[in-house]
């Protein structure tokens, strides 16, 4: 099934407003196995709407549409699209039921009743989230599918709706499941796995870069999802063979859930140091639920002192070796570690950029450390031409990471 999605509003291609349906669409037509071939931003004007659908009747079975299906005078997309594929539009009592609720108490003005017309013999998804329904319909040989553009609206319409909708459609179940990579980039992971990519047919394996990191969806189709699973199983093995020990987890949500579940089952305790990383760390780790378990907190030691100070860096070390080198690395984590009486002690110190760097000490430079009550050590990274952002996600990844190597009998200091 070949997918063009279809965004409607003026105010995306002014800049206004960034659109995040079609991503969200996207990535939710993937997990069904369905194709987006094309993907198209018009404005709200029903000359231009018909010339683009018309394009996409070309080169497309299904369309998907946002936008448009509001009050407002410039609301014209369902009007525009029944009228392209031969359809009335008829009010469904069902939405104006809906509406007279939503309004209760208040004025409904009479152009708000529109948003309860539909075209004729479409399946309606009521709006849980918002006033104006979506639908889809089949015209002309096209299933065409119509969403309302506000996220807060289209997100849940489509993944609670639509997608159960359409993967009746296709027959049958899919699974998709996730095998996460943290220390391999995607150009070596595609090349290892070019077998599995070329001839896997179902399931499929297909690897994507993320921000920092990479992952592998597999992706099976049963008679149902109990079947489909069991047919990613060997799958799933073969891959995490494959990559070996760069895989940190499969469906799982990021470095630091595995980190927080892993530390919490073994009873253990984390600590954080950090330069670089201003609190990036900390922030991550908490952002997961139940992190009170095994986190205890960390320090933000932006300026020397504070690493003298409160985590007991040498000042021999910081006038002989500076502020970004391994020896403070190690005795960050070791110092964070002591003083808040944790398991693990984990730190970040580097040059984040744009500026700050030197010739011995180039942007890019940082060192992340590790110290448990057995020993300490850090590992060096240079990423000269990555942004401060990357860099600083990056070198909390790492640390984290670090820990799951550790937890996982992976050391290799």
């Amino acid at each position: 099934m070949r997918t063009e999605i279809i965004a409607v509003g003026t105010e995306l291609l002014l800049g206004e407003i960034v659109n995040t349906d079609a991503p969200m669409i996207a990535q939710g037509l993937a997990e069904l196995g369905i194709g987006v071939y094309f993907q198209t931003v018009c404005g709200d004007n029903p000359d231009r709407l018909k010339s683009v659908l018309e394009v996409a009747k070309q080169r497309a079975d299904l369309i998907i549409t946002t936008g448009g299906l509001g009050p407002t005078a410039d609301d014209l997309t369902k009007e525009t699209i029944a009228a392209a594929f031969g359809k009335g539009l008829v009010r469904d009592e069902e939405s104006m039921a809906r509406l007279r609720e939503h309004f209760k108490g208040r004025t409904m003005t009479k152009n708000n009743e529109k948003q309860a017309d539909v075209p004729e013999g479409c399946t309606v998804f009521q709006n849980d989230w918002g006033t104006a329904p979506a639908c889809a319909f089949e015209g002309e040989g096209y299933l065409v599918i119509m969403l309302p553009g506000p996220p807060r609206e289209c997100t849940p319409l489509f993944r609670e709706k639509v997608m159960p909708f359409l993967e009746k459609r296709r027959g049958g179940a899919l699974c998709s499941r996730y095998v996460k990579v943290f220390g391999m980039g995607e150009s070596e992971m595609a090349s290892r796995l070019s077998r599995q990519m070329d001839t896997w047919e179902n399931p499929t394996a297909a690897p994507y870069a993320k921000e920092g990191e990479c992952l592998v969806r597999i992706t099976a189709m049963g008679k149902d999802k109990e079947e489909a699973f069991a047919m990613t199983e060997p799958a799933v093995r073969e891959v995490r063979q494959v990559l070996g020990d760069v895989v940190y987890g499969v469906d799982v949500d990021s470095l630091e859930q595995v980190v927080v579940q892993e530390m919490t089952a073994r009873g253990l305790t984390l600590a954080t140091a950090e330069s670089c990383t201003g609190g990036l760390m900390g922030k991550r780790i908490t952002d997961v639920p139940g992190a009170s378990a095994c986190y205890l907190g960390g320090v933000v030691s932006y300026q020397n002192e504070v690493k003298e100070n409160l985590l007991g860096v040498r000042h021999e070390t910081l006038i002989t070796k500076g502020a970004v080198s391994e020896d403070t690395a190690c005795q960050m984590a070791e110092g964070v570690r002591k003083a808040l009486g944790a398991d693990i002690g984990i730190s970040t110190t580097g040059v984040a950029g744009p500026g700050g760097g030197t010739p011995e000490k180039p942007v890019g430079l940082i060192y992340v450390g590790i110290s448990t009550k057995d020993k300490t050590w850090a590992v060096r990274i240079l990423r000269p031409r990555q942004s401060r952002e990357s860099l600083r996600r990056l070198a909390s990844s790492t640390a984290f990471d670090l820990v799951r190597r550790h937890l996982e009998g992976l050391d290799n200091a």
